[in-house]
């Protein structure tokens, strides 16, 4: 049988992994439009981070099976269809991610000094679409909306003394960017309460430890919460129990002119109304939030507004409120209203053969982890039908053979696994003579000439 898996962030990758090891004669072709792979794990994840991208190196022993093959700078739905893809193939799985953004829906959003969280993360990681942003960084006040970890990304980049980001993989480009930044002061700003924030503790305690930065907490914000907390669940306990604890610390009193020249800090019950233009109307100089009262109790409490609304003064705001997935041809069926394919387990209703896993599967939720324990479900529905004959495989496909030919009369020239290791080593070249892991690069033009494309 030959299977096709669309995108190779981790829940195409581990898609293919789960479907080789449990078939000895499965063929599995990833299609990726970059002209390099990893999706969310070389874009997403903070620089900071080395240790997350250790999956990689799994990943690349599935790309180097003589059972998988990778097909870079193919972007489907335009270089080739899915249902042109459903004729080459016995099985077809979309794992292309969430290539978007939720937006904020107020008055605005679009002035300069605003910018998505996806945009700025692509930004700092170098993902070639964002390699222009040029965010503004002139201003003391930076205010993040969202309660997420990508949240808490941002304000550690953001407030991170630069000798710590020197020895990671941010782009050059970005690092000169926060070299010249006057940013001092973060807010992260959320519709609902303490026991409702969506970040994990390991991000949090990284923040609260970071170096040269204080934490702001109002201890009024988390009044009466040891009791609400009792029932929680142990993840939820420890994390509030850590705020809770750090908001009630006095601050250590040090030498004069030592103390935390930075400072971040949680604002909790805020919804966000309208951000507000400068005298000029040219860019962002602060935003309006509507103060709001929570109904209900735990993940299922509702944000209502209360009425009241305060200004606070900020010349950059990031919206970290969720990424969103995108239709990808007009032949698979797209739920727009929950941002997903419909489907059950994986199989994409009403299309026989077809199957989605990862966030175009069950939204953008989750860690690399719960993208894993995603993917093996959806690789398992497609070794269920292959084996219960649901996937017809006597017809024989000719797999890349025939999509090859498409390719070639679209003007379309695929990257290999091994071009894309040439590319590797040119970051990784450029990364040792700046004494850092590696430099990326971000102009796909680049990438191909490498390579000799």
């Amino acid at each position: 049988p030959r299977v096709c898996v669309v995108g190779s962030g981790p829940a195409g990758f581990y898609t293919a992994q789960h479907i080789l090891k449990h078939h000895g004669g499965a063929l599995v072709d990833i299609y990726e439009k970059l002209p390099v792979p990893f999706g969310l794990v070389r874009f997403g994840v903070a620089p900071d981070h080395p240790e997350v991208k250790n999956v990689i190196n799994t990943f690349t022993q599935t790309a180097r099976s003589e059972r998988c093959a990778y097909y870079g700078n193919v972007t489907v739905g335009r270089d080739v269809t899915v249902p042109e893809l459903q004729q080459a193939y016995h099985a077809v799985v979309l794992s292309y991610g969430a290539e978007d953004n939720r937006v904020l829906g107020i008055p605005g959003e679009n002035l300069p000094g605003v910018y998505s969280a996806r945009a700025f993360v692509g930004w700092y990681n170098g993902l070639p679409e964002n390699r222009d942003l040029k965010p503004d960084l002139s201003c003391e006040t930076a205010l993040i909306l969202g309660h997420g970890n990508v949240a808490l990304d941002i304000a550690r980049i953001l407030l991170s003394p630069l000798q710590l980001l020197r020895k990671t993989d941010i782009t050059d480009s970005s690092l000169a960017a926060l070299a010249s930044s006057k940013v001092k002061r973060v807010w992260l700003v959320g519709r609902r309460g303490p026991l409702q924030v969506a970040f994990t503790i390991k991000e949090l305690r990284e923040m609260i430890n970071l170096p040269g930065a204080r934490a702001v907490l109002d201890p009024a914000d988390f009044t009466g919460l040891e009791n609400a907390v009792k029932d929680a669940s142990r993840p939820r306990k420890r994390l509030t129990e850590l705020m809770i604890k750090t908001a009630l610390e006095k601050p250590v009193e040090v030498q004069a002119g030592a103390a935390a020249s930075r400072a971040w800090g949680l604002k909790f019950q805020r919804s966000p109304q309208e951000v507000l233009p400068s005298a000029d109307g040219r860019r962002a100089r602060g935003i309006r939030l509507a103060l709001t009262r929570l109904e209900g109790s735990g993940d299922s409490a509702k944000a209502i507004p209360t009425g009241d609304v305060e200004e606070l003064e900020c010349g950059l705001v990031l919206s970290s409120i969720g990424y969103r997935s995108l239709p990808l041809d007009p032949a698979v069926p797209f739920d727009s209203q929950q941002g997903v394919i419909p489907n059950s387990s994986g199989r994409v209703q009403g299309v026989p053969g077809l199957y989605c896993s990862g966030w175009v599967k069950r939204g953008p939720t989750g860690v690399i982890i719960t993208t894993m324990n995603d993917s093996f479900d959806t690789a398992q529905s497609v070794l269920e039908d292959l084996q219960g004959g649901v996937l017809d495989i006597s017809p024989s496909r000719e797999g890349f053979g025939v999509v090859e030919s498409i390719l070639r009369s679209r003007g379309v020239r695929p990257v290999s696994f091994s071009d894309w290791e040439k590319i590797d080593a040119a970051e990784v070249a450029r990364g040792k003579a700046a004494g850092k892991p590696r430099e990326k690069i971000v102009d796909p033009a680049e990438m191909l000439r490498i390579i000799g494309h």
